[in-house]
């Protein structure tokens, strides 16, 4: 079977719909992983791209991000790269409000095992279980 890493803006284009032709292209290849055509592979780097683009270009609230996000990690027949931290972060996204990039830091932090996070950024860390560094 052949593997095909998917980048921001196909997704984008799949959830978004804002060109009909990238649209139908993206679904195509959806629907050929779907049918065990090809296999789908995709990572972190590309997720926060997706998550930055829909709040800042598309003004999309947090949980209808988060719902994208989800969405992608559950396509059929894709791989991502650091699941289980993925998922761990979107989770904690969810629970804490904070974005999803911070909350894949801490869920980062976690399953390394690490003592503290330094950050210049404590305000959004602070609404987790998350132990700062101090200077």
């Amino acid at each position: 079977m052949r593997r095909v890493f998917v980048d921001a803006n196909v997704f984008l284009r799949f959830f978004t719909q804002d060109d009909e032709g990238q649209h139908e292209k993206a679904k195509a290849l959806f629907t050929s992983a779907d049918s065990d055509k090809v296999e789908l592979v995709s990572g972190p780097p590309v997720l926060f791209e997706v998550a930055w683009t829909l709040r800042s270009a598309y003004e999309l609230p947090p949980g209808r991000i988060l719902d994208i996000l989800d969405a992608i990690a559950s396509f059929p027949n894709l791989s991502l790269s650091d699941e289980a931290t993925v998922l761990s972060a979107i989770s904690l996204a969810r629970e804490s409000g904070i974005e999803f990039a911070d909350a894949y830091i801490a869920a980062s932090a976690q399953s390394l095992g690490v003592d503290f996070i330094a950050t210049f950024n404590g305000k959004h860390f602070k609404r987790l279980d998350t132990a700062l560094y101090h200077w």
